[in-house]
């Protein structure tokens, strides 16, 4: 939907993402890198592209040498970026670093072992399948188990959350991570609602 210059994405009654809203997307990123061991070529993994801003603010942060692989289920949601939406994504989608998929997310991180520097998801409003049950196979003990299989050591698997899940935290660490769980802004700066952000060491 848009109104003026402002995108929101539903799924029926359920916004899942508006564009007046993305502080914590863009913390996904840079909080990410700023906890990855010292690499001047890391690889990274991103579950969802939505409107771009995880993957605009890695980019940002991250040196020439880097790659970042989008993984999107949704094909029109690739094809908005470059629409409608191109003001939004800002060319991100043509950076050289960048490879877009329009895959599961769940087939790369299993087919794909010791990889990647950090695995970024943000392909629901957290761990509980909101947009698709087959999400849950993400956060379930063996998906778990497939992530960190798909990080090299020391790597990251961040996941972003509307709201916290103490279970969720536990089934990290029984999965062999080392967890920290951050509170950020919805909106850049100070105000608005808090979300989520598991960073899982391997």
């Amino acid at each position: 939907m848009q109104r003026g210059d402002e995108f929101s994405i539903m799924l029926g009654a359920n916004e899942l993402m508006n564009s007046r809203l993305s502080g914590s997307e863009e913390a996904l990123a840079t909080m990410t890198v700023e906890r990855l061991r010292a690499s001047s070529s890391p690889h990274l993994l991103i579950g969802g592209l939505g409107m771009g801003f995880t993957l605009r603010a890695a980019l940002a942060v991250l040196g020439p040498d880097a790659r970042i692989t989008v993984a999107e289920l949704v094909p029109e949601v690739v094809d908005w970026a470059r629409g409608p939406m191109a003001e939004i994504s800002k060319g991100s989608l043509d950076d050289p670093r960048v490879q877009i998929c329009v895959a599961d997310v769940g087939d790369l991180i299993r087919n794909n072992r010791g990889e990647f520097d950090a695995i970024l998801l943000d392909v629901d409003n957290g761990p509980d399948g909101l947009t698709h049950e087959r999400n849950d196979r993400l956060y379930d003990r063996k998906g778990l188990h497939a992530a960190r299989s798909a990080l090299q050591s020391g790597g990251i698997l961040a996941i972003w959350s509307a709201a916290p899940d103490p279970q969720f935290t536990k089934r990290l660490r029984d999965a062999g991570f080392t967890v920290e769980e951050a509170r950020v802004r919805g909106r850049s700066g100070r105000r608005g609602a808090h979300h989520v952000i598991w960073f899982a060491k391997a």
